[in-house]
Order: C-alpha cells, then structure tokens, then sequence
C-alpha cells in the first residue's frame, strides 16, 4: 500500500514540466526589439552559469528557413552566456530564435524570442517560450531521480542502523540494504543513459545514438553519476567484508561514513547547491541536509523491518535510534533553514513564486512528520520503562482477584500480562509499530515534496529575474506602423518608442517608400499628445540622423493613451499628418 501511493506521488509530481533553474536575464538582440542592420551575433545571459548544446540555437527567418549559424560558444569566456554568430547577410523582417543549454544545477532550460531587421514581417507565427522537451523523456527521468533518493534514503539510513543502534538480529536487515543497493544503481544507471535526450529534449531514441554517451560523459552531471556508480561498487566491497558481523570497528565506522559522504557528493556537486551563492557552504549542507534525511528515513524503515520480523526486540535499539533521530532531526532543521533562505532570498518569494509555495507544502509535511515522530518517541518511552526483566516465572490464578504471589515473599501481585492491552511491552510494541509507519509514510512524501524543489527554480533566481526582465505586459519597446499618401505617392513611417514608459524615451523614425525600401524625406515631425489630461502637444523634436529620424529626449510625464501626430513632408509644397494612438504605461 505504501509503495503504491508512493508510485502515485511520484507519477503525479512528475507529470508537469520541470521547470527551468538558470534564469534567462537578457537578450542581445532584446526580444521584440526592431534593428536598422542586421547583428552579427547573438548573445544570452543567465543568472548562473550554463552548458552549452551541440544544438543550443536554432534561428528562423521571416519564411520559417533556418539560418545557418557558427557553434555556440559562451561570450568572453563567460559562463553564464550563451552566443552564436550569424551570417553577415540576414535580409529584412522578423527572425525567431529557438534556444536551450543546461543550467549549473544539470537541469535544461529553453525558450524563444523575436527580433526584426528593417521592419517587423507582415505576419508571423507566435512562438512558445515553454521547454521544447520530450514529456516521456522528462517524466522518465524525473522518475529515475525519485528513485534514486529513495534508495540512497534506504541504503544509508538501514546501514546506519544496523551499524550504530545494533538490533539482536541484524540479518532481517540485508534485504533492505540490496533493495537499496540495487535501486540505486538501476536507477543511476538509467540516469546515465536519459541523460543527453534528457538535455537535447528529444526522444528515448536518442540515448542509443553512439555519440550520446561520449557527450555525457564529458558533463558534469555524467562525470557524478559515473562517480556515483563507482561509488557504489565500493560500497558493495565494504558490504561484502562486513556481512554476519554484529559489532564495527572504528575503522569500520569510518569506511562507511567516507562512502556515505561520498555518495551525498554526487547530489550535492550536480543540483542547486552547485550553483548560486556561497556553494562551499552550501554544498556542505546539502551533503549534511542528504545524510540527515537518509539516516532518520532509511533508519525508519530499518526499525520498521526489525518491529515486525523480530520476536526479541528489546528497548535498547529503538531508545538508540531514537537518540540518533533527534542528532538528525536537529541537522535537518539547521541545513533546511539556510537552504530555504538561500532559495527564496526574500520572504515575498516564499508567496509569490512556485519554490516559495511548494516549500510551504513541504514545511507542512515536515511538520506532520514531527508530529508522528514525536508520538513514536512516547512510545519508544513508555516500551523502554515497560521493559523490567521478571525474576521468577509466572503463576497465573484463577480467582476473582486473579492474583500471583511471589515465593521468595509470599506477598500477593498482581503481574501485568505482557500479551495483553497497552500496558504490556507487546502493546507498546504494537503502538510503536503504528507510529513509525505513520512516520515513513509522512517522511517518503517529504521526500517526494523535497525532490520536486530540485525541479523548480529557486526563488532568488526567479526574483531576479523578474527584476532585470521587462514585464510579459510591457512591451520592450513600442513600435508603430504608420502610413501615409500624398497626392499619387505613399508610403510607411515605422516610429519605435524605447522603453514606450513613462520618463525618458528614445524616439527612432525610418521612413519606407511604396515598394517597402528605405525613403528620404527632407522633413519629419513627431508631437504627442493626451487628450484626456489635456496635456500637449509636445513636440519630440526629432533630427535626421542620416537613415533615420531620431532622439533621445523625449520625456512623455504620464502614463496613459497618447495620440501620436507625424507630419510627413515629401516637398516644398506636399506634406501630410497622420495620426495614431499609442499607450504608455508607467
């Protein structure tokens, strides 16, 4: 039953897009923007630093053909771009960019943007900024990555237990410990292979193409999983040599903490805590946060085993694991703390991004999971103080008083049945039993909440980028088409306003001929003005910058809907006015 939730957990949490952890914070050129030549690069820049694909850009002209590109390459060495370099000749109209690297945290992020050369294409197909990923590859990885937790979870945790609290019969443990083992290297290996469709986004037959691999191998995330299953063979080896022993060494002890150490390591080097802010500190607490969680959930599910398939338990191990416990709790809470605080860097992210919310689900859990500890620690006391080894053998009486008499005293006591109610050692078993399933059912969906922050984008990352990202509601700068005629002649004036808010904006006038090529005109006026404030007009002012009309200058005060007057003059006699309304908000 318990499985099964979890695999329902896991299928459900993995259901919707990863979302991306390297926050794009700009373009060059900017999306939307409107360019009189065409660039001769492009560059991206991110919040972290990025890896690079063999195919991270794809540009499209206005006819949907893809332009050839150079390979990309990060921008003066900076890790943190992304930049490709276009053909010296573009043409004119809007070109769309496609583009994907793989964040420092080993996950893909993905979107698109527009840019225009000369004028905007008459019409254009809307693009999507979401990942463009493969939902089977995505999930199936997703799935991989659950599992793995879990099974270090169950690894770490059970060998601990067996190590450090010392249950009478330590051998019900082993079919834990190579469920563990095995798990984990099924599942590292099946991160290995989904690793580059995973990356490129494609389709499962990716991971068969011979270069797959090779490439994976030479990423960070492969060299870890790599690292991680040679890791697991030694552990097989220290296993092995350690197989019927019921006490261990201090060399023993601390073969096995190396190992597990290690093994956190290839988390820690590959997630969140890789990248960002102070990563020596934080990948410290992410190998102590990991070993914590694996100690207290892995060691849950080993007392579990040992409650039910143990007829001599006594109270010593469950008080030492209970001990051991607390130790972790007390690590969890200290490592979570900074671990939240460097995600959100502020409490508005806490509410007002996707890492805030889920990590008040998770608080929630976590609080609930102390709960249920805290009742298991009840038990745990009352078992321990239960426990009082009888000195002679039981006399039952029949009788209404039902009572026994001791023959070295010949007083009359009543003994407790220790078969019968909470009051009994068994009883208090039997609650124990209860409370630490309760527990591992409360911890694996923890895990699972814990496993589905690795998938989102913390809220720093996410707050700076809405700082250094112009709103979804903003355009990056306004342009209008506006056309005019005068007499047998006409013609179009594209006006872009930069940023089209209020304050200070850049004026930017190219004037088209009838056949849509580049016109001169000996006079250009532009004046604004808002009717509804009754404020205007006001002139902008604009001088022939040779190819162009322009400024720098024009402050429009107030946010609103402005009507736009340009005045073309297209000779000494022949002039006409059009007029358009632009918004302009704050």
């Amino acid at each position: 039953m318990l499985l099964g939730t979890v695999l329902v957990l896991l299928l459900l949490g993995s259901a919707g897009t990863a979302s991306a952890h390297a926050a794009l914070e700009s373009t060059d050129p900017a999306d939307g923007s409107v360019l009189k030549s065409a660039p001769r690069s492009l560059t991206l820049t991110f919040s972290e630093s990025v890896a690079l694909l063999d195919d991270s850009f794809r540009v499209y002209d206005p006819d949907n053909r893809r332009v050839k590109t150079s390979s990309a390459h990060h921008a003066k060495d900076a890790g943190d771009t992304a930049s490709v370099t276009l053909p010296a000749k573009l043409g004119t109209g809007t070109f769309t960019v496609a583009w994907r690297v793989v964040s420092a945290d080993s996950h893909p992020v993905s979107g698109a943007f527009t840019f225009s050369i000369g004028k905007p294409s008459a019409t254009t197909t809307p693009i999507s900024t979401a990942p463009n990923e493969e939902p089977l590859t995505g999930s199936l990885y997703d799935i991989a990555r659950y599992f793995a937790y879990i099974a270090a979870a169950l690894l770490i945790g059970t060998a601990t237990f067996m190590a450090l609290c010392r249950p009478p019969n330590p051998t019900v443990l082993n079919k834990p410990i190579l469920m563990g083992w095995w798990t984990l290297l099924a599942s590292t290996l099946a991160l290995l292979i989904l690793r580059a469709p995973y990356e490129a986004g494609t389709g499962l037959a990716a991971a068969f193409d011979p270069s797959a691999l090779p490439r994976t191998l030479t990423t960070r995330p492969g060299q870890a999983l790599v690292a991680r299953l040679l890791l697991l063979a030694a552990t097989a080896v220290f296993l092995l040599r350690l197989r019927g022993r019921d006490r261990f060494g201090r060399v023993t002890l601390g073969t096995g903490a190396a190992l597990a150490v290690a093994l956190a390591l290839t988390w820690a080097s590959a997630e969140h805590a890789s990248a960002g802010i102070q990563v020596p500190v934080a990948m410290t607490s992410a190998v102590l946060h990991l070993l914590a969680m694996s100690v207290w959930l892995g060691g849950l599910t080993a007392l579990l085993t040992v409650l039910y398939r143990s007829t001599d338990l006594d109270a010593a191990p469950v008080t030492r694991f209970s001990r051991l416990a607390f130790i972790s709790v007390t690590v969890l809470v200290v490592t979570g703390v900074y671990q939240s605080w460097r995600g959100l860097g502020s409490w508005n992210a806490l509410t007002g991004t996707s890492y805030g919310r889920i990590l008040l689900v998770k608080l929630g859990a976590v609080v609930l999971l102390l709960a249920a500890a805290a009742w298991s620690r009840q038990w745990t006391a009352r078992l321990a103080g239960a426990e009082v080894p009888l000195q002679v053998p039981e006399l039952v009486r029949t009788g209404a008083d039902a009572a026994t008499t001791n023959p070295s005293t010949g007083d009359d006591k009543t003994l407790p049945d220790p078969g019968a109610g909470d009051g009994s050692p068994d009883g208090y078993r039997r609650g124990l039993r209860r409370s630490v399933l309760l527990e591992v059912a409360v911890g694996v969906t923890v895990l699972v909440i814990t496993t589905l922050l690795t998938n989102t984008l913390p809220g720093r990352a996410a707050a700076e980028a809405q700082q250094t990202a112009t709103p979804a509601d903003i355009p990056a700068a306004s342009v209008t088409m506006v056309p005019f005629r005068v007499g047998n002649a006409g013609g179009k004036v594209q006006i872009t306003l930069d940023p089209g808010r209020v304050g200070l904006n850049s004026v930017e006038a190219v004037v088209y001929g009838p056949d849509g090529g580049f016109a001169t005109v000996p006079e250009l006026r532009l004046s604004f003005t808002l009717p509804a404030q009754k404020i205007g007009p006001l002139d902008a002012d604009i001088k022939d910058e040779g190819g162009y009309w322009g400024t720098n200058s024009l402050n429009i005060p107030i946010a609103g809907t402005w009507t736009m007057k340009v005045t073309v003059r297209t000779s000494d006699i022949d002039q006409v006015s059009v007029e358009r309304r632009v918004r302009i908000v704050r």
